[in-house]
């Protein structure tokens, strides 16, 4: 009978349908020796019964049957079963037969005399088959958890308004959506969010970088090609486009493309099409296309590197991702969340729950060029380093320290108006500029370096306005200040 190549199928069950009692001790036989328990029936009564009862991983089949015909039991099996691995078996072979029992969702169709050989191959391709959709489903499941709007850690304003559009965006069905923000804001992250929240979601989610292949690749990446279309075509290739069909296709950095391509790419958009290289024959088009672009696509178009028509046919909904020095607070929202994620994947000794008070005001301060995803490094790095149990400043990277500083126009008016309010009877502005600057020592233990990082400008202005502020007081320079 051959050796069988265990699929860990111990215990499963196959069902065999057949009123010929023969075929089903043949059959049952050898189920045996392939590991599997075999489960017999000789009506269509029983063979429901008996599908019910013992839910078999797959089924044996015979057409013709004393009280009925096996396509009426494949019919229903397939209805409260759709995943059923169904194999029919008939001695009477009929074109009409085979085309309904395909239709009905039959895994394949065998005729007597039945071979063994073949029969167990077809048994473990469709237990493999079977195996593998669980596992997709499995997979599918577990990344629409990962990846969804509940996911996406963020409380500010402008985190709130774009979250809600691309909620929206997701649940209708528009065909092409741009996504714009800067380099590590987490356009990819967005996407996939959209994604999974759509109607698409068990479909296929395809991203490719365009900025990341040649342009003599990218063409045939998209579009796939045809046998014998340039020197090296030796066979028919998928694009990604076909690879996504029903599902979502994401263009990071479209911007990349070159002019000759972004035409290409308007067609398919505007006609719903699209052709494989050297093909011939039109493929309908069932793909809703996210770009992505660290640019603005607008602007590119203005000046000629971007074709205009192409930016108004992707933006008919344009999602604008806020940079990490725009969304307030959520910079220590995602500081907390990086240090539980992470710091389980790290498995630490020490471990470290928050940040310590300096860094907060530092990464408060801090104007993130490189957005969400350079905190996330810096968040991995400091739990790599870090001996206490809070993220000290001890193992920051030094630009961060010293880096630039966020920009009074990244807070909002209302919050500075609600922060510094001027007395009815007037102030000092030189006490005021002591009370900061004395705080801000204070703040930081009496390190002046770090208390000028604060206040935005160098150690040595400090200690000259320090002096100079304290002579107009007629009062000596604190000598309990440190300088390192």
């Amino acid at each position: 009978m051959g050796a069988w190549f265990p699929l860990n199928n111990a215990n499963e069950k196959i069902l065999v349908v057949d009123d010929d009692q023969a075929i089903r001790w043949t059959l049952s036989e050898a189920l045996r020796s392939w590991s599997f328990v075999p489960v017999e029936a000789g009506t269509v009564a029983d063979a429901l019964a008996q599908f019910h009862g013992e839910s078999p991983a797959a089924v044996l089949l015979d057409i013709d049957l004393p009280d009925g015909s096996g396509l009426d039991v494949l019919r229903q099996i397939k209805q409260e079963r759709p995943e059923s691995i169904v194999i029919m078996i008939t001695g009477n072979v009929q074109v009409e037969n085979t085309i309904s029992a395909l239709r009905g969702g039959a895994y394949d169709f065998i005729s007597k005399p039945i071979s063994l050989e073949e029969l167990r191959v077809t048994i473990r391709n469709g237990i493999e088959a079977r195996h593998l959709r669980r596992e997709v489903d499995q997979v599918r499941k577990e990344r629409a958890r990962e990846f969804n709007f509940r996911q996406i850690v963020g409380e500010s304003p402008a985190m709130k308004k774009m979250l809600g559009l691309a909620a929206k965006v997701a649940e209708s069905e528009v065909s092409s959506v741009l996504l714009q923000g800067e380099s590590g804001t987490g356009k990819d992250l967005v996407a996939k969010a959209i994604h999974y929240g759509s109607q698409r979601a068990d479909s296929p989610f395809i991203a490719i970088n365009c900025a990341a292949l040649p342009a003599t690749l990218i063409e045939s990446e998209l579009f796939g090609y045809e046998k014998g279309a340039f020197t090296d075509a030796k066979a028919r290739k998928e694009g990604l486009f076909e690879q996504a069909q029903g599902g979502t296709l994401l263009l990071d950095e479209i911007g990349e493309l070159e002019l000759a391509l972004q035409a290409k790419l308007l067609r398919v958009l505007e006609e719903g099409t699209f052709r494989r290289v050297g093909g011939l024959k039109d493929i309908p088009l069932d793909v809703r296309v996210l770009a992505a672009s660290n640019r603005d696509l607008k602007s590119e178009s203005e000046a000629g590197r971007f074709r205009l028509d192409l930016y108004y046919r992707l933006s008919i909904i344009q999602i604008d991702i806020p940079p990490l020095r725009e969304r307030g607070d959520d910079v220590l929202l995602l500081s907390q969340h990086y240090i539980e994620t992470i710091g389980s994947r790290l498995r630490k000794n020490n471990k470290i729950t928050s940040l310590s008070p300096e860094v907060v005001t530092v990464f408060r301060r801090y104007d993130w060029p490189g957005n969400v995803r350079e905190l996330r490094n810096v968040i991995e790095r400091t739990l790599i380093l870090e001996d206490h149990d809070t993220i000290t400043t001890e193992y920051l990277p030094g630009g961060l320290v010293g880096g630039p500083i966020r920009s009074a126009g990244a807070i909002s008016h209302e919050k500075l108006v609600e922060q510094f309010i001027l007395p009815s009877e007037g102030i000092s502005l030189d006490e005021a500029e002591l009370a900061f600057v004395r705080q801000a020592i204070e703040r930081c233990g009496g390190n002046q370096t770090k208390a000028a990082e604060l206040l935005g400008i160098s150690r040595d202005q400090l200690r000259y306005r320090l002096k100079k502020l304290e002579e107009a007081r007629g009062l000596t320079a604190d000598s309990g200040t440190t300088t390192s």
